[in-house]
């Protein structure tokens, strides 16, 4: 078993900047990669970013390259996702994610075994 905790959500004005943090706790040793989903209000599950637990690659979404950054602490067991240049469309519900075999595609929600509770990000503008 693996829980995931997010936390660092809020509201910010357009063009600010926020940090998300993921603390993963129980079966961490088995973890392929991390990653974060986002959804807003009556859309899908959108990929934000990944990154590989031991190699540390990352890849993003095309509407966060650039403004958002995945990092990870293995020590801390931690994940995070710095997001900069925020607009008001990125405003969701930000998941946190742990992938233990890689399967299939990393951007695809089915890929990821474990899921964090979600924290609200509101943008304004």
């Amino acid at each position: 078993q693996l829980q995931l905790v997010e936390s660092g959500g809020g509201l910010v004005q357009a063009g600010g900047s926020l940090r998300l943090s993921c603390v993963a706790s129980g079966r961490t040793f088995s973890v392929y990669a991390m990653g974060w989903f986002r959804q807003a209000p009556g859309k899908e599950r959108e990929f934000v970013a990944v990154i590989g637990w031991t190699g540390g690659m990352t890849y993003y979404g095309d509407s966060v390259k650039g403004r958002f950054t995945i990092s990870r602490d293995i020590a801390k067991n931690t994940v995070y996702l710095q997001m900069n240049g925020l607009k008001p469309e990125d405003t969701a519900v930000y998941y946190c994610a742990a992938d233990l075999i890689r399967r299939g595609a990393i951007t695809g929600r089915a890929e990821y075994d474990y899921w964090g509770q979600g924290t609200q990000i509101t943008v304004s503008s």
